[in-house]
């Protein structure tokens, strides 16, 4: 089967995911080069609608399509997207659905290199992720970015 027609398999929400995350992926990796990771996080921040977040029963599945959906288009984009730039397209597609995804970031030491990595959680749960990174990296404290605090209120 086709590329195309795996697309056109998709539902509608999941083909709005992604072209989403086809667009944002290589958007997001050079803003992440040309103007930074706080400054393009806030850019983003800005286009999560204030809404209230949708039922948390629906949050798992929705998490791990959203995920896929962001896998899939690193896979068959334009370039190779890093870590980093993957979670945050991930982080924003689910706070722009309701959902309080945190982005967090975990460092290791390897041999006498420093390796960091970037995910996302929902819930306390990793998405789009092989392995939990928790068994490799030692999380920051507190996430690098939360979803918007104004979901459900406008600031």
């Amino acid at each position: 089967m086709g590329r195309w027609s795996r697309f056109w398999r998709l539902e509608a929400h999941e083909r709005r995911l992604l072209v989403a995350a086809f667009v944002m992926l290589p958007l997001t990796r050079l803003a992440l080069r040309m103007v930074g990771f706080r400054r393009w996080q806030a850019m983003l921040t800005r286009f999560v609608p204030h809404s209230s977040p949708p039922a948390p029963a629906n949050a798992a599945a929705r998490g791990e399509l959203t995920a896929r959906m962001v896998r899939a288009a690193a896979r068959e984009g334009l370039g190779s997207p890093n870590c980093l730039s993957r979670s945050l397209v991930l982080w924003w597609l689910l706070a722009r659905q309701g959902f309080p995804a945190e982005l967090r970031i975990g460092a290791r030491k390897k041999d006498a290199a420093l390796e960091a990595h970037a995910w996302v959680e929902l819930a306390g749960r990793v998405l789009g992720e092989d392995d939990d990174p928790h068994s490799r990296y030692a999380a920051f404290h507190q996430p690098v970015a939360a979803a918007p605090r104004s979901l459900g209120t406008r600031p």
